[in-house]
């Protein structure tokens, strides 16, 4: 596969620059960007792959050959203080823009996110001074007694962002009240987490996929629509919840009807994932998986620019 152009123009931040998105895109004006700030999943999906329970080093030494491998082609990389992003800065990995994850995640060992809020020992000015252009903040949305506290910590996380000069990307993530599964609409609850959460006008909204990605296409590009019609800012989708076989025509669904492309870990990594060769894997089984991708974005997305 030819590879996409990643070429850009951009310089990194100074103290005086207004960031723009430009600084995560490709030429095309879409994303095409690899997110790898997993934590406790992470040491989830090894002990799926292997059988064992894996310490912090084995998380970021996976993280930064993640950034090494695949983090060049990708228009921007998204990692977690705790386990690399001091070194992919510091080294320069990844030529797309770097952004910084913020959220504290409450999650039992074994268990889903359940709910997160600000890592408030993340200095976003010593990030920008480090490298970073960009700042994501993970939302659980639940329609429950804590929405409207949800609701100001991502107010509160878009001002933080624009007070320290970096791009805000804010994921929300639609989940349903414990004990009312049954009535639960999945694709009802995405729009209306991304009406009020996109509604704070962040850089960047990024959604989860309708419907897990598992409907043809058409169908899939009939509910993006519905979601574009709730979000006000440029915005991308997430891979977590769609098979990994799935998320190319989810993406191009997505980007059919006005999404700017993706920010994607696990469709793109996951089954290199406790590898005995990962660097290699990484080469030939991730790499060309996100290069289809951005070709994808490249050709259906709308550019951010023309939302």
């Amino acid at each position: 596969m030819t590879e996409p152009d990643t070429t850009r123009s951009e310089h990194p931040l100074t103290s005086q620059e207004t960031p723009t998105l430009d600084l995560l895109a490709r030429p095309s004006g879409g994303f095409a960007m690899v997110a790898m700030d997993q934590r406790e999943s992470l040491r989830q999906m090894f002990a799926a792959a292997t059988g064992r329970r894996v310490d912090d080093d084995t998380l970021t030494g996976f993280k930064l050959a993640v950034a090494r491998e695949v983090g060049p082609h990708a228009s921007g990389f998204l990692i977690d203080q705790d386990y690399g992003f001091g070194q992919v800065a510091a080294e320069g990995m990844v030529p797309g823009g770097l952004i910084i994850a913020v959220d504290s995640l409450r999650q039992e060992p074994d268990g889903p996110v359940e709910d997160t809020s600000i890592d408030d020992t993340i200095d976003l000015a010593a990030a920008r001074r480090a490298g970073a252009v960009a700042a994501k903040l993970l939302l659980i949305w639940r329609d429950d007694e804590h929405r409207q506290r949800r609701l100001e910590t991502a107010a509160a996380f878009v001002r933080r962002c624009a007070e320290a000069g970096v791009l805000s990307v804010l994921e929300g993530v639609a989940k349903p009240v414990q004990g009312r599964e049954a009535d639960f609409d999945g694709p009802a609850a995405i729009r209306e987490a991304a009406g009020e959460l996109a509604g704070l006008l962040p850089s960047l909204y990024k959604a989860q996929v309708p419907l897990g990605g598992a409907a043809p296409e058409d169908r899939l590009a009939e509910e993006c629509a519905l979601l574009d019609e709730k979000i006000p800012v440029p915005w991308v989708v997430l891979s977590q919840g769609v098979e990994r076989d799935d998320f190319p025509a989810a993406v191009r669904a997505a980007c059919r009807a006005g999404a700017s492309g993706m920010l994607a870990g696990r469709a793109i990594w996951s089954d290199v994932v406790g590898s005995a060769g990962t660097a290699a894997e990484l080469r030939t089984r991730s790499v060309p998986r996100l290069l289809r991708l951005a070709s994808i974005v490249d050709t259906c997305a709308r550019p951010w620019n023309a939302r």
